[in-house]
Formats: structure tokens, C-alpha cells, sequence
């Protein structure tokens, strides 16, 4: 088989396209800097051309009130690139508990993206991963202040990118789900928790301390970005730490 894998220089993308090229497909990685541009539409109709698939990996630049015009412009353009090019499956990469979440921008968009293509002229496939493992110093540095750091005790069900990438894979491979798949990493964690391993582990001595207002994920109500039943990825949060 074909792919176009829009966003596949990226964490996700370029794994996808090894995993599939590795299986003997052919996997073309497209972005910015291959002369893909998924806002002006400019290659797009080209990079998707013979494709039995394509795979969407693409993520808006900022998290904010203005990536819910990303990815409607993006879908748009994707989605009439694909149809035209007789494209036969569309996948893309949402967050489990995604339309559990109203308080949150970013999370409205991916919800919105999920929509348009699931309103859209394609046999499809949602792929809905809890948060990647690989983001976790990224949160840690949002509520950083001096010698502590702020957390709330949100339940966390962390999975490693390359899970992510070898679920995507399988997906992207098969027949449309002409619905969603959720993955999740083996363990639940309080985010609290989590920061208190990952600082321990690389040994930083600073301190967590449980605040319910500090940072993103003080918007998450209960345990929605969890999934027990999920299909669960093998790799353990702090074997990926060593």
C-alpha cells in the first residue's frame, strides 16, 4: 500500500513512516519543509496522488483560541485533496476524553477535527491517545517556581510516542474503523505523582506540591483522560524514564 503521511518529519509522523516502510509498505513523509502546506493548500493535491491512505499528523502551532481555525482550514483542504485523489482511508491522531473537555481551546479543535472528518467523504479512522510520556518536562515547566512545582492530582495515563506510532501504524494499515480507536499507556497516575517520579528519577530536587488551579490540566474534570478499557500499549512510564 500507499501513504501520504501529512506531518511525517514529526514525534508521531516520523515513526509512522519507518513502521510502514519496514513493513514493505510505501510511506511518503509530507510537511512544511518537504513543500507541503496544509493552511494554503499549497502541494497538497500532489503529495496525496496514488495514495491508498493517508495519515494526518499535523498539529496546530499553538494551543490557544486560534487552533480551532487550523485544523477546520486544514481538514478542508486535506479532505477535498484526498477525495479528488481517490484516496480510500483517512486516519488521524485525536486525545482520549477529548470531548470531555469544553473548557479547553485545544481540546474544542481536536474535537472539530474529529467532526469534520467523520461529516467527510472518507472511509475513516480516529486514533484517540492519552497523554504522550514524552510531554511530561514540557508540563513540568509550566508551573515551575524556583525549587517548586505546581501540579494538579489529575489522573494521567501516560503512553510512550513509539506505542502511539506502532498503534497508528496498525490502524492506518487495516480496513477503516469508520470510528474511534482509543489507546493508553498500562498505569494511572495522579499528575502529581508523575512529577514527583520524573524529577526523582533524573534526580531534581525540586518539589512537588498539589495545586488544583496550576497549569492545562486544572481544567480536567475526574478521569476523563483515562481509559481502563482502552487498548493498552506495553511500556511502562518508568521503564521509558531509564
Amino acid at each position: 500500500m500507499k501513504f501520504a503521511v501529512i506531518g511525517g518529519t514529526g514525534l508521531i509522523g516520523s515513526q509512522v513512516v519507518r513502521n510502514l516502510n519496514a513493513a514493505g509498505h510505501e510511506a511518503v513523509p509530507h510537511s512544511q519543509s518537504t513543500g507541503v502546506d496544509v493552511i494554503s493548500g499549497q502541494g497538497l493535491e500532489e503529495a496525496v496522488a496514488g495514495a491508498d491512505a493517508v495519515v494526518n499528523l499535523t498539529n496546530s502551532p499553538t494551543f490557544d483560541e486560534a487552533s480551532p481555525a487550523f485544523f477546520r482550514t486544514s481538514m478542508d483542504n486535506l479532505l477535498a485533496a484526498a477525495h479528488k485523489g481517490g484516496v480510500g482511508h483517512f486516519v488521524i491522531l485525536s486525545i482520549v476524553g477529548v470531548d470531555q473537555v469544553p473548557e479547553l481551546d485545544y481540546y474544542r479543535a481536536k474535537l472539530l477535527q474529529e467532526e469534520l472528518l467523520a461529516a467527510g467523504p472518507l472511509p475513516y479512522s480516529i486514533v484517540r491517545a492519552t497523554q504522550f510520556m514524552e510531554f511530561m518536562d514540557a508540563v513540568l515547566s509550566w508551573t515551575a517556581d524556583g525549587d517548586t512545582v505546581r501540579l494538579p492530582a489529575t489522573p494521567i495515563q501516560p503512553i510512550a510516542a513509539k506505542d502511539v506510532a506502532s498503534e497508528v501504524t496498525q490502524v492506518a494499515a487495516g480496513a477503516p474503523l469508520g470510528g474511534i480507536r482509543n489507546i493508553a499507556g498500562p498505569e494511572i497516575f495522579s499528575l502529581d505523582e508523575l512529577g514527583r517520579i520524573t524529577l526523582s528519577r533524573k534526580g531534581d530536587k525540586r518539589t512537588v506540591v498539589i495545586d488544583p488551579t496550576a497549569g492545562m490540566f486544572a481544567a480536567i474534570k475526574g478521569d476523563v483522560l483515562t481509559d481502563k478499557n482502552a487498548h493498552l500499549a506495553p511500556t511502562r512510564y518508568t521503564d521509558w524514564l531509564a
